[in-house]
């Protein structure tokens, strides 16, 4: 059953609604505060631990265009799922990209301590970087790993 369509919200799906509606409004500051201090962040290409971090990576997207769709699919005191959609220019190349995204959670102490994002790679990296860049990003992590820990630490460094 869709969370979202229940009239009384489980206090955790206040907070995925809260993060992505921060989101929508470029607020990585409100975003953070949904994040446990330990928390971690894991997608196609960030391997983050920590609210710092994970903060650090909200602040560079939210200077995008990024917008999102989404849907609160579940959420309790432990867990939760969101159904998203992003849709933004990648920077580095200038194309659109729109991005599927499975997100999972689970909470601790009322905030997000885990939060997982899947989606395609390949589909991923073939709207953001097409031709063969995209092709290798789109099957090797570690190429997107290694794109994306580089664009974050110029970002942390005031290089972005």
């Amino acid at each position: 059953m869709n969370v979202d369509s229940e009239k009384e919200l489980h206090a955790n799906a206040t907070l995925l609604r809260q993060l992505y509606s921060s989101l929508n409004l470029h607020q990585p500051r409100v975003m953070s505060e949904c994040y446990h201090e330990q928390a971690t962040f894991h997608d196609i290409a960030f391997d983050l631990s920590g609210k710092e971090e994970i903060s650090a990576m909200w602040q560079m997207i939210c200077r995008g265009d990024i917008r999102a769709t989404f849907e609160v699919l579940s959420a309790d005191a432990n867990t939760g799922v969101v159904r998203l959609v992003d849709e933004y220019t990648f920077t580095d190349t200038g194309r659109r990209v729109r991005n599927e995204i499975e997100s999972r959670f689970r909470f601790r102490d009322g905030l997000i301590i885990e939060h997982c994002d899947s989606c395609d790679p390949k589909a991923w990296a073939d709207a953001a970087l097409g031709g063969v860049t995209g092709f290798l990003a789109g099957r090797f992590r570690f190429l997107r790993a290694w794109k994306a820990r580089g664009k974050l630490r110029r970002f942390r460094a005031g290089q972005f």
